[in-house]
């Protein structure tokens, strides 16, 4: 005959290896590697435009240049376009020192342009401050001091300065037989204009301004069949392709940076290190980027004195 004591053993010891389990569960599933939800996508590096493949393959400079970039704004003031409701989110990004940062560093694989903080300045020099007072508290007057701030011989100036929307929108469609579909498409613009100053005389040295096109494009089919009597089927299917806005902008940016170094060479700002190699370059850009401008003929000069009537 068995005693209480002796039956609680088993019930007690089925208990601990339960929980044993359950423990042994959850570990294997915390250590168990990830696996995304349907439709999730990892984060990738965002991939280059054609524009930042120019802008990293340019050969070389004679020297770097030091240049500087406070910020980058949107000027703008435009909300997001929405025809039913009213926006209060801006239509473009307002970080567009960064994607400028970015590309100064990216020219030439940062063979072009030392690139020197501007941005957060005062991040900069509180933490300088915050590292002379830890020397001098622990090391005296004997302290070493800091090396001094790098400056900048050119500082870049500009903004987003125009957001266009829809500048063209339109569409078509058609409907044979119960079957059909048509497409539907709207047009923006993105504007940015860039110049480069120096900082000994304030001399716009160079501005550049490039325009971006935004396409938005909707394709719609549907069929309609009779199954039955009076029993319709309805299929339909769409999709719907909206260029990212901040790529467009990041586009723009890398283009306005390429068109200044172009610029720079022809105006002797800067000089490639191959000076063939950089003839070439600049050629190819005036005849791929920079539209060609009108030629307007010149009026005729006034025959005999001018009279000026008061």
């Amino acid at each position: 005959m068995r005693t209480g004591t002796e039956t609680a053993l088993p019930v007690r010891s089925l208990l601990n290896s339960l929980v044993g389990a359950v423990i042994l569960c959850a570990g294997l599933a915390a250590c168990a590697p990830w696996e995304r939800e349907l439709l999730a996508q990892a984060p990738v590096v965002t991939p280059p435009s054609p524009t930042d493949l120019n802008l990293e393959t340019l050969p070389p400079p004679t020297r770097r240049v030091d240049i500087a970039i406070y910020s980058f704004p949107d000027l703008t003031g435009q909300n997001k376009p929405n025809d039913n409701i009213a926006e209060y989110s801006r239509a473009v990004t307002q970080g567009g020192g960064a994607f400028v940062v970015d590309a100064l560093r990216r020219a030439g694989r940062g063979q072009w342009f030392s690139v020197v903080e501007r941005t957060g300045l005062a991040n900069l020099l509180q933490e300088r401050q915050l590292i002379r007072a830890t020397r001098q508290e622990f090391e005296g007057v004997e302290a070493k001091p800091l090396p001094p701030i790098r400056f900048a011989g050119l500082i870049v100036e500009g903004g987003i300065i125009g957001y266009d929307a829809n500048t063209v929108t339109g569409g078509a469609g058609a409907n044979l037989l119960g079957i059909g579909g048509d497409t539907k498409y709207r047009r923006d613009e993105v504007t940015v204009a860039m110049r480069i100053v120096s900082v000994q005389s304030g001399e716009v040295l160079n501005s550049v301004t490039v325009t971006k096109t935004i396409y938005s494009v909707a394709l719609n089919a549907n069929a309609y069949r009779y199954v039955a009597v009076a029993k319709l089927l309805q299929v339909e299917a769409g999709v719907t392709r909206n260029e990212p806005t901040q790529m467009a902008v990041r586009e723009a940016i890398d283009l306005a940076v390429y068109a200044t170094i172009m610029e720079g060479t022809r105006k002797k700002l800067w000089r490639f290190r191959d000076p063939v190699l950089g003839t070439r370059l600049v050629d190819a850009y005036l005849a791929r980027d920079k539209p060609t401008p009108l030629e307007v003929p010149a009026a005729e000069a006034p025959v005999g004195p001018v009279v000026v009537k008061s």
